[in-house]
């Protein structure tokens, strides 16, 4: 059970960073001026909660074996 535990926490840390990603590029690519892109708006921008959600739910899975 550990080492499901362990891959499933992998999978999803693995599997929200590349989506993180592929949704940051398509932030920037939609963002038309230099002035308007900022890490702050990147990185609060709606479109990276479920990312950021997914990545979450694989720390604490992986935290949850200790």
């Amino acid at each position: 059970m550990e080492i499901a535990s362990s891959v499933i926490s992998m999978a999803l840390v693995v599997a929200g960073l590349i989506g993180q990603g592929f949704e940051m590029k398509k932030i920037r690519a939609s963002i038309r001026t230099d002035e308007q892109l900022s890490p702050k708006n990147v990185f609060l921008d709606k479109r990276n909660l479920k990312w950021y959600a997914l990545i979450g739910a694989g720390l604490i899975l992986s935290f949850m074996k200790f």
